[in-house]
């Protein structure tokens, strides 16, 4: 089983930059593709960005596209988003998930889930 727990989340004008951070435990982090969402209040959980198990390929929402940028440290076992110019539209909770070997967009094919952290941008 793998523990995840993310960190980093905040309040920040519009413009600003955040970076969020999730440590994973239990496993091997390595042979799990990770992934981030977000679920805002009244609306389904959605994608926002995605990375293959060797970091080779990113993946994207159309929202978060030239803004958000996914990585992931396999030594360390943690994976960060970082989100630069935000919009009072990114506000939401984020969570870190993960999925063994495959990268998915699909929130029900992850099997492991941090608790998420919130993030609001004023306007």
């Amino acid at each position: 089983q793998v523990q995840l727990v993310e960190s980093g989340g905040g309040w920040v004008q519009a413009g600003g930059s955040l970076r969020l951070s999730c440590t994973a435990s239990g496993r091997t982090f390595s042979n799990y593709a990770m992934g981030w969402f977000r679920q805002a209040p009244g609306k389904e959980r959605e994608f926002v960005a995605g990375i293959t198990w060797s970091g080779g390929s990113t993946y994207y929402a159309d929202s978060a596209k030239g803004r958000f940028t996914i990585s992931r440290d396999n030594a360390k076992n943690t994976v960060a988003l970082q989100m630069n110019s935000l919009k009072p539209e990114d506000t939401a909770v984020y969570y870190c998930a993960a999925r063994r070997v495959l990268v998915s967009t699909k929130s029900n094919e992850y099997q492991y889930w941090g608790q998420g952290t919130q993030v609001t941008v004023s306007s």
